[in-house]
């Protein structure tokens, strides 16, 4: 089989939120560990890049990502698509990710930076401004009302969660 290696600039905060993250859940697998000292040492300067390799035991399967239902809303990942009851909604590429990225995380809720910095790859102007103003186009998109939203609550003085109370 012909290896493809692909070469990603982390920056340090997400770094930093890997290892935070990682500390916090109990290791699942062996590899677990290694990768949370390899990432520190990442963030220590001791290494400069790190290598990553999936290895995959012969039963382990991935299977493609499913349709992501939440209520009426159906988020279909592979065709970037989105429709609720039986009309589709148009998003911009962003407004796309941002809703994927929060439907993923059905129910945790993200800082404005954490939304950032899942969402947009290399340099952006990180203002609160805009992430509220992309929030805001995404939920007059597909909120039935978006003053009354059900689908992205916004929890005060923290940021924003995909409502995990709909089936």
């Amino acid at each position: 089989m012909k290896k493809k290696i692909g070469f990603v600039s982390m920056d340090p905060s997400l770094a930093k939120w890997l290892v935070d993250r990682m500390k916090t859940m109990p290791p699942s697998v062996s590899s677990d560990s290694d990768f949370l000292d390899a990432l520190c040492s990442l963030l220590t300067k001791e290494n400069t890049s790190l290598m990553i390799e999936l290895s995959e035991s012969p039963q382990e399967t991935y299977p493609a990502e499913d349709i992501i239902h939440c209520g009426e809303l159906e988020i279909d990942p592979r065709a970037r698509r989105v429709v609720r009851g039986k009309e589709e909604i148009f998003l911009t590429p962003k407004e796309f990710d941002i809703l994927l990225f929060l439907a993923r995380n059905r129910g945790e809720v993200f800082t404005k930076e954490q939304i950032y910095q899942a969402v947009w790859a290399g340099d952006y102007l990180l203002d609160d401004s805009n992430i509220m103003a992309f929030i805001r186009k995404l939920r007059k998109k597909i909120e039935p009302n978006p003053d009354a939203p059900i689908y992205i609550l916004t929890i005060w003085g923290i940021g924003y969660k995909m409502n995990d109370q709909l089936s």
